[in-house]
């Protein structure tokens, strides 16, 4: 495996690092004693999933025909960047923590982090894919692209008077 993905370690490792000080410098903006909600935590991650959301589209989209960005870029951003950005162990030990105090704030940020994200993605995704088709791309979803079945009997809107 490693002789067949090592060329992404360099690029996965110095994203990990740019995430991880990006980070690091949004919980230094933002600090919390444990006894109230982490924002820089919870800014962090819900910031994360939206750019990943708007990352996929752009994989499934106009980067999914070049090698280059493919094979690095994706990998670079996705996995380094935003996997050194978000943060699921800080998560839990800030909830954990503010468990002991709030219990009921705590319960409230754990499932606040995981509705906001799961939207965050979503949105990111919705926006990323607006701004691919008003570049005149289409986003391939699941590898299917929905211009490869112009069969009538099939699907009528896309027949030969198109």
């Amino acid at each position: 495996m490693l002789r067949e993905h090592g060329d992404l370690l360099a690029p996965i490792a110095a994203g990990g690092a740019l995430g991880s000080l990006a980070r690091w410098g949004l919980t230094t903006a933002l600090p919390h004693g444990g006894h109230s909600w982490p924002w820089a935590t919870f800014l962090t991650n819900v910031s994360g999933c939206l750019l990943l959301g708007v990352l996929m589209a752009f994989v499934l989209g106009p980067w999914s025909t070049v090698p280059f960005l493919g094979r690095y870029l994706r990998p670079f951003l996705g996995v380094g960047v935003l996997g050194g950005y978000t943060t699921f162990s800080t998560y839990e030990l800030e909830t954990y923590v503010l468990g002991g105090h709030a219990p009921a704030l705590a319960m409230l940020y754990l499932l606040a982090s995981v509705v906001s994200g799961i939207g965050a993605a979503w949105l990111g995704l919705t926006l990323g894919r607006v701004v691919v088709l008003n570049s005149g791309r289409e986003v391939v979803v699941d590898g299917i692209d929905p211009d490869l079945d112009p069969d009538p009997a099939t699907d009528p809107g896309r027949g030969e008077d198109r």
